[in-house]
């Protein structure tokens, strides 16, 4: 099976709505409602915002998505990975791997200074993943703060 792994721009709202159905579905997203396309294209065409998908035969079936951060301790930016996903019957085929190698390689490419992705420590599959694709782990402890819910 070919894979493809291709950034997307700004045009490309119905391969990133996509992959949010993708995403709906791997992590189980029950209860789950699309934000308008009007939202998505001015999120997709932000610069701060980028996406990788990965294709089959034209078929989304992984993909990533990534938020840059600017320091104030260093000139060059941070990339953060919000949420990575292949389709479920597609995973441990390489496919995150691609996924990874090509964001890595876009963001040295671009003078990113670091990386960096979060996992839940009891998500063993996650942890083998990002180790196994050359992530160094830290221990930290992650605080949400719960504003404006349903």
């Amino acid at each position: 099976m070919a894979i493809e792994i291709r950034k997307l721009e700004k045009q490309d709202l119905d391969t990133f709505i996509a992959l949010i159905r993708v995403f709906e579905d791997v992590f189980e997203m029950k209860n789950f409602t699309m934000p308008d396309e009007k939202y998505l294209q001015a999120l997709l065409a932000k610069d701060s915002f980028f996406i990788f998908v990965a294709l089959s035969d034209g078929e989304v079936v992984g993909g990533l998505t990534a938020y840059t951060l600017e320091q104030y301790y260093s000139t060059k930016p941070l990339v953060y990975i919000y949420d990575l996903a292949v389709t479920t019957q597609l995973q441990r085929q390489g496919i995150g791997r691609k996924l990874m190698a090509s964001i890595n390689e876009y963001c040295k490419n671009t003078g990113v200074e670091e990386v960096f992705v979060q996992a839940d420590e009891v998500d063993d599959y996650a942890l083998e993943f990002y180790q196994a694709t050359g992530g160094i782990a830290e221990k930290v402890v992650h605080f949400n703060y719960p504003l404006n819910t349903k």
